[in-house]
């Protein structure tokens, strides 16, 4: 079932100012950033990702002084970052996408096709090494989110993977889809779950973001050799709404 709480109007003041200097800072940062990408695609992989990692960093800093949003961690002590694992994060705005690539290791991303319509920005992401589905097709999808998976995992990088497949409101989660679970099932690798509540203040399809800290925190790893990907799913699943529960 889904979590959910009461939706009520926001009484929060917009902050104009410091949402609009975000805005134009992503945007302005953003194209320069995906220049810079194609122009070293032949660089090693390392060099590229580092590029895309400061530039996260560098967001996650405009985040801080345009709109006063700052974040804390719990649970870094489960990450081993000589261990590849298959993150499983609750999705809830831009934010994640961008702080988890700094907050965590190395890793590659699963994305939605259509995010390679966006000129420069979406195909920069390909030289990351993202791995692109077609949610229009969820057999092929399924095929290849395991299949290129198993490939990264094998190389040493983490996978991070939205698992509600869409952002959800604030304090919300949506039911999971098996494609995680089963590239763990398949794999063999483990699963570290993450819950945040970054849609307390980066609500979801919203021009304006709030000033807070947002918490991020990291679970103990699911071991998953020898288990389905039906009970992998459900006890990811079940963590993170029990975490997300428990945010003041």
């Amino acid at each position: 079932m889904t979590q959910q709480t009461t939706s009520l109007p926001d009484s929060r003041k917009k902050n104009y100012i410091g949402s609009s200097l975000l805005f134009f800072s992503i945007f302005f940062t953003a194209t320069i950033e995906g220049i810079l990408l194609f122009s070293l695609f032949w660089a090693p992989f390392n060099i590229r990702y580092k590029l895309g990692q400061v530039w996260c960093v560098i967001m996650l800093w405009c985040m801080k002084v345009f709109v006063g949003l700052k974040y804390e961690v719990e649970g870094l002590e489960n990450v081993d970052p000589s261990q590849a694992a298959i993150i499983l994060s609750n999705h809830q705005s831009a934010w994640e996408t961008l702080a988890l690539r700094v907050i965590m290791p190395t890793q590659s991303a699963v994305m939605k096709r259509e995010l390679l319509y966006l000129p420069l920005w979406g195909w920069s992401l390909l030289l990351l090494k993202s791995i692109v589905i077609d949610k229009r097709n969820a057999r092929k999808a399924l095929k290849n989110l395991v299949q290129d998976g198993t490939k990264y995992l094998k190389e040493g990088l983490y996978i991070l993977i939205f698992p509600e497949g869409t952002r959800s409101g604030a304090r919300e989660v949506k039911a999971f889809s098996i494609g995680g679970a089963m590239l763990a099932q398949k794999s063999g690798y483990p699963v570290i779950p993450v819950v945040h509540n970054a849609g307390d203040f980066w609500p979801r399809y919203n021009f304006f973001k709030y000033p807070g800290t947002i918490k991020v925190k990291i679970g103990k790893p699911i071991q998953t050799v020898g288990r389905k990907a039906s009970d992998i799913n459900a006890e990811a699943e079940a963590w993170i709404r029990a975490e997300m529960s428990k945010f003041d």
